[in-house]
């Protein structure tokens, strides 16, 4: 038996200490005793101890060993002890090993990208402090310690988005993830305290062990069931750390970032913790099914139409970014179809070919001397052989092609919706259906644009309809600062604000494509090995918990068996509907964007209408910019001048003053400084007196 309460305080604290040491003792803020090289070495090796007892700890999870004790009580509220505590089960030890092995990877790639930045130190440090704070979360078997790592990712996001401090975008992006993630952890807060105050512990097992009597209580003074509140609350956290419509906005956004912030926190980590809060949570969320039905119903919505924006998206990374937004809707439709473990599948295989996704992007912006557009790309395989294999390897695993790892999870979910016996279901089943149509064609929409056809980057890079500036990737979406990115090796002043190139395209350095090649290779083979055990085993028995009301994973079982595991689950594939939605979304893709490339202007002039609302990314944007923000202005202004200004400021202060001094100025006229004016005063007073005592008395 490898694990023990040392271990896992080992595995959480070591990022920590990584991120103390090159952020304390690298940036200037305690000197700067460790050098740029010390720091990827320090933070990347206590990285690799977290990833390598994750494992060993997922190994000993597999022999039958769990853990759910506390080690250390913060304080008492009453009878109720706030701890610090672990819950060590199958679903935290695989979230372990994705978050850690993810982290390693993004670590080891970051020397090669941000090798030139002046905040390497910096930076080096905060991607450990929030593999440490993933980590917390995960790891907890409380939820003060939920909550504790819950806005402990949300603040070190905060602190990556903005890492380019100084460049205005990077700024508001930022500012919108940060409050947009306020409004998810309102709910969030509000669904811990209602369980907390009727089940008196904040406990995990303590509180699953009152689902049932919780399940009978109402909301005082409604006829709402106090469940369905709670998971609801609770759920509404899940829509801001997840990005669910429609606290999604400040995911796109967050691509102002670097790159392989992008990877560990948009697309592997931080982003799943709301999918991973529900399945924790599945002993509750099974007894609701009006709270089950939202989920369904809020992730196909996602799924589907958030996918759609990725079509008419030129940013490669902003791709990629609506292409995770559209997966988080997949593993929120399989949560509300109560098939918790098929959404834990999802996550882990999205996790590997995501990050390689996302940092294979991060390859081709390295390659392309610091331009975004993929209207500027074209031809690249060639130039960067492996960016380009890896590239397929992630869009393959991301469209679900048979055998691949994405295959078996997305698969699944459809199949999920088919037999699953709550509202809204239906309506899941087709839209994730048809996302599997999109996601095939703005996956290999960028695959085509960016790998083969002609060669654009030796042009002035001015695409059609687009000034030059807009070329460059200058635009809205510009992820580089003062007409560069920061990141990667110094080049990006090679090319001028009117899209010329300082040379051909690149391979990157090997430290970028060894974390492209390790992340391919779970990107083809884990979806086969874990399938079996992960959706139709006993691994997730004790962690996870499905009433018989809710059939979905059992008719998977059945289907499962029919066709002989996943051998033969591939090769049925083939005869599917999601497998020739696959193949046409690849083949409108390929004639659309190599064979004839006039279509999508045709398209896109003839649906002139349609193409403004996904430009304007269906209003969501507009709604809380023109309405919610100018109306909370208006309304804070109003405060400001009525209660501030006008009650606190003129009455209560103000007033108050001014009524002193009209007293002081009244009584000032009877100090006259006449010691004769005084002794009459007194006997007046004494005359008083005198009266009040013969006459008051009687």
């Amino acid at each position: 038996m490898f694990s023990s309460p040392s271990l896992y305080l080992t595995i959480a604290l070591a990022p920590l200490l990584g991120a103390i040491l090159a952020g304390l003792f690298g940036t200037g803020f305690l000197g700067r005793q460790v050098s740029r090289r010390n720091s990827h070495l320090l933070t990347i090796a206590l990285v690799a101890v977290s990833a390598i007892g994750s494992v060993l700890v997922l190994k000993d999870v597999l022999n039958g060993h769990t853990f759910d004790g506390t080690v250390y009580t913060w304080t008492m509220l009453g009878q109720a002890k706030l701890e610090i505590g672990f819950l060590i089960d199958p679903l935290s030890a695989l979230m372990m090993v994705v978050v850690t092995s993810v982290s390693l990877m993004v670590h080891i790639y970051t020397i090669g990208y941000m090798s030139e930045d002046p905040g390497y130190q910096r930076f080096f440090a905060y991607i450990s402090l929030f593999t440490f704070s993933m980590l917390m979360l995960v790891m907890a078997n409380n939820m003060v310690q939920l909550f504790f790592g819950w806005e402990a990712v949300g603040l070190v996001s905060y602190l990556l988005i903005g890492f380019w401090y100084t460049k205005p975008t990077a700024i508001f992006a930022n500012m919108k993830a940060f409050l947009v993630n306020r409004v998810g952890d309102f709910g969030f807060v509000l669904g811990i305290g209602l369980l907390f105050a009727y089940a008196g512990t904040m406990h995990y097992g303590d509180l699953f062990k009152q689902a049932d009597k919780l399940a009978t209580l109402t909301l005082p003074g409604t006829d709402w069931m106090l469940l369905t509140v709670a998971c609801i609350c609770l759920f509404i956290g899940a829509m801001g750390k997840s990005a669910q419509v429609p606290l999604h906005t400040w995911l796109p956004d967050s691509m102002e970032g670097p790159t392989p912030i992008s990877a560990l926190i948009h697309a592997a980590t931080m982003v799943t913790a709301g999918i991973f809060m529900v399945a924790r949570f599945s002993p509750l969320f099974e007894l609701s099914n009006t709270a089950l039905s939202f989920i369904i119903v809020i992730g196909a919505v996602g799924a589907l139409f958030l996918g759609i924006l990725g079509i008419i998206q030129n940013d490669i990374k902003r791709v990629v970014a609506y292409s995770t937004l559209s997966q988080l809707g997949y593993m929120t439709v399989a949560l509300g179809a109560s098939a918790y473990s098929v959404a834990i599948f999802h996550l882990m295989t999205h996790a590997f070919f995501k990050a390689l996704l996302f940092l294979g992007a991060g390859s081709v912006i390295i390659g392309m001397h610091h331009d975004q557009d993929i209207r500027n790309m074209g031809g690249l395989r060639k130039y960067m052989p492996i960016t380009w294999i890896t590239f397929l390897i992630g869009t393959l695993a991301l469209v679900g092609t048979p055998f691949f790892s994405g295959f078996y999870s997305k698969e699944h979910i459809i199949e999920a919706t088919a037999s699953a016996n709550v509202w809204g279901a239906s309506f899941a089943h087709y839209a994730t259906l048809i996302g599997v149509f999109v996601t095939s064609l703005y996956s290999f929409r960028v695959y085509f644009l960016v790998f083969h056809g002609k060669e654009r980057f030796a042009t002035h890079g001015t695409a059609p309809g687009h000034d030059a500036h807009a070329a460059c990737g200058h635009d809205h979406d510009h992820a580089h600062d003062h007409g560069h990115d920061h990141g990667a090796h110094g080049d990006a002043h090679a090319h001028d604000a009117h899209g010329h190139h300082g040379g051909k395209p690149h391979e990157s350095p090997w430290v970028v494509t060894l974390p492209l090649v390790l992340l391919a290779i779970p990107s083809i083979i884990i979806g086969a090995i874990a399938v079996d055990p992960l959706l139709f085993g006993t691994y997730f028995k004790d962690s996870i918990v499905i009433l018989t009301g809710h059939p979905a994973m059992a008719e998977l079982a059945k289907e499962w068996h029919h066709v002989h595991g996943w051998v033969g689950y591939g090769l049925h594939a083939f005869s599917t509907v999601p497998f020739w939605l696959v193949v046409a979304g690849a083949v409108v893709a390929w004639y659309c964007y190599l064979i004839n490339p006039k279509v999508p202007a045709a398209i896109q002039s003839n649906l002139a209408f349609v193409n403004k609302i996904l430009e304007n990314k269906y209003f969501f944007d507009w709604f809380n910019e023109q309405v919610l923000a100018r109306g909370l202005r208006a309304l804070g202004t109003s405060f400001w001048q009525r209660g501030d200004r006008g009650l606190i400021d003129g009455l209560l202060v103000n007033g108050s003053a001014k009524l002193v001094g009209a007293l002081a100025a009244a009584t000032r006229r009877f100090q006259t400084g006449y010691i004769y004016h005084y002794a009459f005063a007194m006997i007046i007073g004494l005359l008083v007196a005198i009266t009040y005592v013969i006459f008051g008395t009687k």
